[in-house]
């Protein structure tokens, strides 16, 4: 079977490659660029704990080495201290998980670097992506560029950004909102009062702090500056950038201190939302098929996801055959997520951006707007959450034996401790690397059990039977606890780490039932939205299936 094309070596593209090779699954990765990335210090990610576990998971290293997690949030209003949150590592602190925040290039770099060690993954610098041909059985595209050639592929993602060219080869409209928000931006190595703590501050007293400033701390000791500009009509000037960060760091230090001025710019946000994310054989993901990240919210970290959640459909589709269902849940399930984060800060802007009236609407006043705006930050609340896919197609009946536990059914896992049958302890979202299924067995007291002896007791005889006859590649695990679970829960969960359903006790018919119903049904079933089949491309006979 042909490799799976994919259209841009960003973020997104690069780690959906790594993620479709993790499972076995080759890919050709057509880039248009020359191979290498700029640094810019000013242009940074935010990652979400669960998001920067997938591409370390993957390979690649940067987060660990160059990433810097804050250990705390605060936000200041004028004078004032508003809110102050200490993170750490997440439940088992007590406290909010730390983002991770680095440079995009440092990000893209290490993806290039674990791209480069993976024998699955074909990088090809200097192709740019003008024809796309769709057939039954594939994807046909041709590059122009210092090796003009066709290209041959099962399937076929664009990755390729916010001009995408996959995108308008096939037709999508791209709606939206232009110039959401308009920020000028400055890395600069400076010591500042917070070490670690990322600021948010809202109304600062010096006369060219605007209405909002952010500092978000770098490695190095380098930060990143964020001013919120008016809409439209002021002219940022490298002049008037370096007088309003002089100014800035006066207002929080007293007076300016010494600083190295590493990168400026200014850049404009944008939300548009691509009305299809599916067409036949071809998909879309990252920003060519979203652009967000007005109030905090974190466009590459939603492409990361929407390349978690395409891998492991793929990976099915190319490996066993996969439903019409399992394929369009892939739109389904991430167009709705990206939706929804959308709506949620179109309808928050004018509450945390304007005046007068509708503010008054909102309860909690300015410290309430604050705490909105600080949680789309930190990854909380409707802004900021890691989605939830309560509504999926893929979502199984529910039965007598689902009980509710800690985590909703369609949200990420709560990422415990678990023991594999080899007796290894493990995290749960560290066994999610190969595209399994996992199902978890609660069973307190097991940690101090020799596994000689739980792997044969009890209710795991039955269940290994049951997860051995499930119709899709499963790993069973065991855990001394799950947040809201009794002993004897049994939990299944998709290979992205969203929960497919929680029984009470060892349910073979059930379990089966929901793993069914989380792959799409059989192989070939159909969708009812389906298209029709498509014509057969009269140039695929001249294309180069790529080995």
């Amino acid at each position: 079977m042909e490799p799976v094309i994919v259209v841009g070596a960003g973020p997104a593209g690069l780690t959906l490659a790594l993620a479709l090779a993790a499972q076995g699954v080759p890919s050709v990765l057509l880039d248009e660029g020359p191979g290498k990335d700029e640094p810019r210090p000013a242009r940074t990610v935010v990652l979400r704990e669960d998001t920067a576990d997938l591409v370390m998971r993957l390979g690649c290293a940067t987060p660990d080495r160059a990433a810097l997690t804050w250990s705390g949030w605060r936000s200041l209003r004028r004078h004032q201290l508003v809110r102050e949150v200490p993170l750490g590592e997440g439940a088992e602190s007590g406290s909010l998980p730390a983002p991770v925040h680095l440079p995009q290039h440092a990000l893209t770099r290490g993806l290039r670097a674990a791209v480069a060690a993976h024998e699955l993954v074909r990088l090809v610098p200097l192709s740019r992506v003008d024809t796309l041909e769709q057939d039954a059985s594939g994807v046909t595209v041709h590059t122009r560029g210092t090796d003009a050639t066709w290209w041959r592929g099962s399937y076929l993602v664009g990755c390729d950004g916010a001009r995408s060219v996959v995108r308008k080869l096939l037709e999508v409209r791209f709606p939206g909102r232009t110039a959401v928000e308009r920020h000028a931006v400055a890395a600069l190595r400076v010591e500042l009062p917070w070490s670690g703590e990322a600021v948010l501050h809202r109304q600062p007293p010096w006369r060219s702090g605007g209405t909002e400033v952010t500092a978000r701390p770098l490695p190095g000791g380098v930060w990143r500056l964020d001013w919120l500009l008016p809409p439209r009509g002021e002219l940022v000037t490298p002049e008037a950038l370096i007088a309003r960060t002089r100014e800035t760091l006066a207002g929080w230090c007293g007076e300016t201190p010494p600083y190295e001025l590493l990168d400026t710019g200014v850049y404009t946000v944008h939300h548009r939302l691509a009305l299809r994310w599916r067409v036949k054989r071809a998909f879309l993901a990252g920003d060519a098929a979203h652009l967000l990240g007005a109030l905090g919210t974190q466009g590459v970290d939603e492409g990361l996801r929407d390349a978690e959640n395409l891998a492991w459909k793929l990976a099915q589709a190319w490996h066993h055959g996969a439903s019409e269902l399992l394929l369009d849940s892939y739109q389904a399930e991430r167009r709705t997520a990206v939706a929804a984060r959308l709506r949620a800060a179109d309808q928050s802007l004018p509450i945390l951006r304007g005046g007068g009236g509708l503010r008054s609407l909102v309860a909690g006043g300015a410290r309430g707007h604050d705490a909105l705006l600080s949680d789309a930050h930190l990854g909380c609340g409707p802004l900021g959450a890691p989605p939830s896919y309560t509504h999926s197609p893929l979502a199984p009946q529910h039965a007598q034996a689902h009980v509710a536990v800690g985590t909703p059914p369609g949200a990420p896992v709560t990422d415990v401790r678990a023991t594999a049958p080899d007796g290894t302890s493990v995290r749960l979202r560290a066994r999610l690397e190969h595209g399994r299924f996992l199902v978890v067995l609660v069973a307190p007291g097991t940690g101090v059990w020799d596994r000689r002896h739980w792997m044969t007791a009890g209710v795991m005889p039955r269940l290994a039977d049951a997860v051995r006859a499930l119709p899709v590649e499963s790993e069973l695990l065991v855990t001394e606890s799950y947040p809201g679970a009794t002993a004897h829960t049994v939990l299944l969960i998709r290979p992205d780490g969203h929960l497919v359903a929680s029984f009470s006790g060892v349910r073979p018919a059930d379990l089966l039932a929901a793993a069914e119903a989380a792959r799409g049904g059989p192989p070939g079933a159909t969708s009812p939205d389906d298209d029709p089949p498509p014509r057969t491309s009269a140039r695929s006979d001249r294309a180069a299936t790529v080995n």
